[in-house]
């Protein structure tokens, strides 16, 4: 098919399945990314990429997407619940993370505490994580990373396959469910997907069941294409719907139960305060093959809602309505003497609207453009080197608006430039032992909520202060990077140092603007974060694999005394193990093939596993202590064990089936990032805040139909 070459997307689905996953550790290095300069081995990377496979993210039991990718090294989840997740890179989060999906920038207003990633996990392929600010195709806003969620890949020519998925959660009674048919008829290409979701009030050993934590979650996606020698284009369209309720945390002040709204705290229904987010995405991706490389011209529409429902489930008091056009435009060469070279311009158009009662940003209308130029070269087997350079500008314009006579939002214009630029290098050492280094400058403009914002953000129970004088953030990142893959043994080793003139935070002010709400302010200073992620897997068998990573982040503000001297909201250092024993398998290998063939074809189970796990987070006690803003957080332990197994009849896949038991001995823990964490007191037991999830099994069942 022609896709191989057309398709970069997701190219790299393909190696997991059509190699031997004996050698998994062996074949990543043989693994293609896109999120550089074109296709690239990951080996001849310059820039730190972690890759969730479609096995990954099938195994893995999770609320949403986000959480799913949450166990990679150095990435972290900032949540509010189950339903609510945002990514963070290295102890950077918000806008400071660009989440691509369909090939566009994924737009929802990113900005708020509570406001999530508005894509179904089920719609999603695989997942390619850049860490650092050294991929230049994505502009402003790419300082942290970038998070690529990608689609499933494109069916060989003839093929029509249909895909039927359900998963079962004990502690929050969550149910979902999926359908997908896709097929490939002389190039004609089609993709469709209906999910659903829902979940009532999770529980957890100190609080019980936890009322507003309840959430639904529906989503349908349809792709139409057309894949020809030249090239291919297709539309693709998504809808997502999102119905989560708002934990508020408040409690009895005599027995420090939390007060719930509703009799049944299991109910599946919304209870108030509630949000519903709707997310319209419409993107048409255009790919032409041409005599010396290829042309890739993607233009995406999308329109997110978000209504907030406090008093009435009819009547709405927040409503933001956000319009964003973007479009980006890449021509890539063919390798030509060891050199690849890229060349691109993006950028985008938004239109925000307050159609609600209640205003916490004015309206606004924002522009950017930005035009960037790449080039890789191979010096022989051994050398890899990759550079690039940026130029972004982005313009900003907040509306004026008067209530009850009073000026809530002044009207005012900032324009911001900002260049961004990159050099790296690879040395493929030996067979075994690769080194890469890259220097990354990185570029960020503040956003319509840290420059206006003025109001309660009921989302984050608090009232927020932007500022309209902050600057743009710029960064200078440098990661160093080892890794070794032998038969036995495979280890990685990323080291980072990363500085920021004009970090922007939000820090608690000792005053209440409003009653009931304590007040915060959006200010800023210079950072610097220093850190790294390790991990090696030992696998003495091919049978047996003993994963280990570690990751670690200090982020200080400079020039500053102790209770304001450390960022807020840093991940806590983190340490995971898994010990897995991978039990039966059809190998590809041909001496295996010989002696394994006719059992196989017998056997009922195939590709079965067992796991334990342990998920080790230290104390996190590196705070920024000021009027409270943050409190040290303890250190805990999460045991976890998970089963997974392929069910065949007469030699063909019929099934997949996984079992995965978290928190398996219902630890009462708050994760450093968990905003629920600084939900008021609990008057009975002195405890503060609602903590996560307690014990909670998961199982999956995933039924593929090739007709």
């Amino acid at each position: 098919m022609a896709v191989a070459a057309q398709n970069n997307d997701s190219a790299h689905h393909h190696a997991e399945d059509s190699t031997d996953v004996f050698f998994r550790h062996l074949q990543l290095n043989e693994v293609t990314v896109t999120g550089v300069t074109g296709d690239t081995k990951l080996k001849h990377s310059t820039a730190p990429v972690s890759i969730v496979t479609p096995q990954m993210l099938r195994s893995t039991a999770s609320t949403n997407i986000i959480d799913a990718i949450s166990r990679q090294p150095g990435i972290s989840q900032l949540t509010t619940g189950g339903s609510i997740s945002k990514p963070i890179i290295r102890g950077l989060g918000y806008n400071r993370v660009v989440v691509m999906s369909e090939g566009v920038r994924q737009e929802g207003q990113q900005w708020g505490d509570e406001h999530g990633v508005e894509v179904d996990g089920s719609s999603v392929g695989s997942v390619e994580i850049l860490k650092g600010p050294a991929s230049l195709m994505y502009g402003s806003d790419a300082m942290a990373g970038v998070v690529i969620l990608r689609p499933q890949p494109i069916l060989p020519e003839g093929d029509m396959r249909a895909n039927f998925g359900t998963e079962y959660q004990t502690n929050n009674g969550l149910w979902g469910l999926n359908l997908s048919m896709a097929g490939n008829q002389k190039g004609f290409v089609w993709d469709g997907l209906y999910s659903q979701k829902m979940a009532h009030a999770y529980k957890n050993k100190y609080d019980g069941y936890v009322p507003g934590s309840q959430f639904a979650e529906r989503s349908g996606r349809l792709m139409l294409g057309l894949y020809k020698p030249w090239g291919h284009t297709r539309l693709t369209g998504t809808l997502y719907h999102l119905n989560p309720s708002i934990v508020e945390g408040e409690r009895d002040e005599v027995t420090g139960e939390l007060e719930c709204t509703t009799d049944n705290v299991r109910t599946y229904g919304r209870t108030l305060p509630f949000q519903q987010v709707n997310h319209y995405k419409l993107v048409w991706d255009n790919f032409f093959n041409l005599p010396k490389g290829y042309l890739n011209a993607i233009i995406g529409y999308q329109q997110n809602q978000r209504q907030e429902f406090e008093e009435s489930d009819d009547e709405y008091e927040l409503y933001f309505k956000l319009h964003t056009m973007t479009y980006d435009i890449r021509y890539v060469t063919q390798e030509f003497s060891g050199w690849k070279l890229s060349a691109g311009i993006g950028g985008m158009y938004q239109q925000s609207s307050n159609l609600g009662e209640e205003y916490l940003i004015p309206d606004y209308k924002l522009f950017d453009g930005g035009i960037y130029a790449t080039a890789t070269k191979s010096l022989g087997s051994r050398w890899t080197l990759n550079g690039g350079v940026r130029y972004d500008h982005r313009y900003m314009h907040g509306n004026e608006l008067e209530e009850d006579g009073d000026l809530r939002f002044t009207d005012f214009s900032r324009n911001f430039d900002g260049v961004s630029a990159s050099l790296g290098a690879v040395f493929n050492i030996s067979e075994h032992f690769n080194l890469r280094a890259n220097l990354a400058r990185g570029f960020r403009t503040p956003n319509m909520s840290e420059l206006a914002s003025n109001g309660v953000h009921e989302g984050s129970i608090r009232y927020e202060l932007g500022s309209q004088h902050l600057k743009a953030e710029h960064s200078l990142q440098a990661d160093l990077g080892l890794d070794f893959t032998s038969r036995y043994v495979s280890a990685q080793a990323s080291l980072f140092a990363n500085r920021i003139d004009n970090y922007i935070f939000t820090h608690r002010l000792p005053v209440e603007i409003e009653e009931g709400y304590l007040t915060y302010a959006y200010t800023q200073g210079d950072a610097r974060l220093l850190g790294f992620e390790a991990g090696v897997d030992i696998h003495p068998v091919h049978s047996v694999h003993f994963a280990n990573t570690f990751s670690y982040v200090d982020a200080q503000l400079l020039n500053q005394p102790d209770e304001t001297r450390y960022l807020p909201f840093t991940p806590a250092p983190r340490w995971t193990a898994e010990l897995k024993w991978e039990i039966l398998h059809h190998s590809h290998s041909t001496l295996k093939h010989r002696h394994t063939e006719g059992r196989n074809h017998r056997s009922l189970l195939n590709n079965l596993y067992v796991a334990a796990g342990l998920n080790y987070n230290f104390r996190q006690s590196h705070i920024y202590s000021a009027d409270d803003t943050e409190t040290v957080t303890p250190a805990y332990a999460l045991l976890s064990f998970s089963a997974g197994t392929d069910i065949q009849i007469k030699g063909k896949k019929v099934a997949e089936f996984y079992v995965n038991a978290d928190n398996v001995l219902n630890t009462a823990y708050q994760n450093h990032l968990s905003r629920l964490k600084y939900a008021p007191m609990n008057n009975a037991t002195g405890r503060r805040g609602v903590y996560n999830m307690g014990r909670n099994v998961t199982f999956k069942l995933v039924v593929p139909v090739q007709f």
